[in-house]
């Protein structure tokens, strides 16, 4: 497996893969100087939570379309060269979509880790008050990874089974869209869709007081719940991508 890894990232050595991730980062980092450009002292108290609050809110939007066009980039390679008939000769298919998604799922967590380490740098530099709360940070991490992971192995199981990529960056786009608005759904709405996780295992919570316009932060309840509901749905999605893989006539 080591072998087949370290074969799927040459094959994408020269396709800048590392250049979606990169771009997200930086319009994330764009959006955060601009929404905190003017923070007094109570918006600085609640500058962890913030942040907390709103990076869900853009990886609702952005995450589903990158991880749509890293599957894509992954695996447009050997539709392109109709090179699955002479891998499947030296590879057996499933070690190939185990192979591709290990080498996608490391460029989602290198996001979520620079996602956290944006958070940290920008809160420390603009002046949060207290320390960073690394265990609800962690939690961050650990959730978006996750969820990240599953919408890619839904993408990369249309971008495998599909020749024209347009399928599964359509698929994003809708996903993206249905990310967003499940955010104004009851929870149990947003269960039953992956994007909808999100939100689903948000760490913060806001109290918007309509008559004073003064927004407040509180920490929630982890929702391990959610979170294993999650696992076994990223579970199904893999035995069924990879079922549907091998069988899938080349």
């Amino acid at each position: 497996m080591r072998q087949a890894l370290a074969v799927e990232f040459r094959k994408i050595r020269r396709r800048k893969v590392w250049l979606i991730v990169a771009a997200l980062i930086f319009v994330q980092l764009l959006w955060s100087l601009w929404a905190f450009r003017n923070m007094d002292a109570r918006k600085l108290a609640q500058g962890w939570m913030h942040c907390l609050y709103q990076f869900p809110l853009l990886n609702s939007i952005m995450m589903p379309v990158i991880a749509a066009v890293v599957a894509s980039r992954l695996c447009d390679i050997e539709h392109k060269g109709r090179a699955f008939k002479l891998l499947e000769t030296i590879m057996l298919a499933g070690r190939l979509f185990h192979a591709k998604f290990l080498c996608g799922a490391c460029y989602m967590l290198a996001a979520a880790f620079l996602q956290v380490e944006v958070m940290v740098v920008f809160g420390t530099v603009k002046g949060f008050q207290g320390s960073p709360p690394w265990d609800k940070l962690l939690c961050y991490l650990l959730f978006t990874t996750v969820v990240n992971l599953a919408i890619l192995l839904f993408q990369q199981t249309l971008s495998l089974l599909f020749q024209n990529q347009m399928v599964s960056l359509t698929a994003g786009l809708i996903g993206t869209l249905a990310g967003l608005y499940l955010m104004f759904f009851p929870r149990t709405v947003e269960r039953l869709l992956l994007w909808g996780y999100y939100g689903v295992l948000m760490l913060v919570g806001m109290d918007w007081d309509r008559e004073t316009r003064i927004t407040n932060y509180y920490y929630m309840p982890v929702n391990w719940a959610g979170f294993i509901v999650l696992l076994v749905m990223s579970c199904i999605l893999y035995v069924a991508g990879r079922a549907l893989f091998v069988r899938k006539e080349m």
